[in-house]
């Protein structure tokens, strides 16, 4: 014959009706049904306050989290993220916390739980961080201006079939995009326009930092073109990266990768309608979205124009 089955409930009820009897003690009686004298006694006042019905199962999860984000914060966090997809959880904490003064905010692991619930996370493999080799120097500035980085972002096809060719520059010290305008080609004389665009507005640079593509370099004598050579007549000393090293030029890879997150992805209907999305993106990435080496704070919180005119 099979084995008789019980389930807790039954022992609950058969685990008081031995205490009636006064057969054991109640230290003799816990250790017959393998509790402690606590939950022995915990069971007979569940019992008296409530009857049978008190000898149910209860739920252990806590009455109330000190800890548990306010639903308001919760939606914020949320909408946020939704907005700025490519954010984590640092940025959405410093984003919002100047703008919602005198808010209590959750740590960043708190936060991380909170969008991974939402389905707000796309879990990606963690890279290797590689070590630079001996010989790299990092660059090194003291203030604005001291060292722009200019590239231009892989050439793409409008919908409409027309190349976009981006041409990038940013302030190092600062991490400040200065501009970011879409040209047809990578000819000298459409980026000088727009350097000369940018040293207009903000005043002239130490030094610019490229890598070794036209127009910043050729393949005649030293590598010099006619933007370089400008450069030097202005007093800007022109800094090439080593071929082969876009490391060393990595802040402004790093932006590239945002910018093509943000504006790139997919391609707009035309060129004007491309350029709208780089200055958006140039907006945002200046003046709403913070920046880890500025202390959590925007770009534009701390950039001031060249004094050199």
């Amino acid at each position: 014959m099979p084995w008789l089955e019980t389930d807790p409930m039954d022992q609950r009820v058969q685990f008081l009706t031995d205490q009636r009897l006064g057969f054991y003690s109640m230290t003799e009686l816990c250790a017959r049904y393998g509790i402690s004298r606590k939950a022995g006694y915990q069971c007979l006042d569940r019992f008296e306050q409530h009857g049978r019905a008190g000898l149910t199962p209860r739920s252990r999860a806590p009455h109330s989290c000190p800890h548990r984000i306010a639903a308001e914060l919760a939606a914020l966090l949320c909408a946020t993220r939704r907005k700025h997809p490519d954010w984590g959880a640092g940025k959405l904490l410093d984003y919002l916390g100047p703008r919602h003064p005198g808010t209590e905010w959750p740590a960043v692991s708190t936060v991380n739980d909170l969008l991974g619930r939402h389905g707000l996370l796309v879990k990606r493999r963690r890279r290797r961080r590689r070590s630079l080799h001996p010989g790299v120097v990092p660059p090194t500035t003291q203030e604005p201006n001291d060292l722009w980085t200019a590239d231009f972002k892989g050439q793409f096809r409008t919908r409409d079939g027309i190349y976009c060719y981006p041409l990038t520059i940013a302030d190092l010290h600062r991490r400040y995009l200065l501009t970011c305008h879409g040209l047809p080609s990578t000819h000298g004389l459409g980026a000088r326009r727009i350097f000369e665009r940018a040293f207009q507005t903000y005043g002239v640079p130490r030094a610019i930092r490229t890598d070794n593509g036209v127009p910043f370099a050729t393949s005649g004598i030293h590598g010099l073109s006619q933007l370089n050579v400008w450069w030097m007549r202005l007093g800007i000393q022109h800094q090439r990266i080593h071929p082969g090293r876009p490391q060393q030029n990595g802040a402004h890879e790093r932006m590239h990768k945002t910018l093509k997150r943000r504006a790139i992805r997919p391609p707009r209907e035309d060129a004007a309608a491309q350029q709208r999305a780089f200055n958006r993106f140039r907006a945002e990435y200046n003046e709403e979205r913070p920046h880890d080496s500025l202390g959590g704070q925007t770009p534009a919180a701390h950039y001031q124009a060249s004094p050199r005119p």
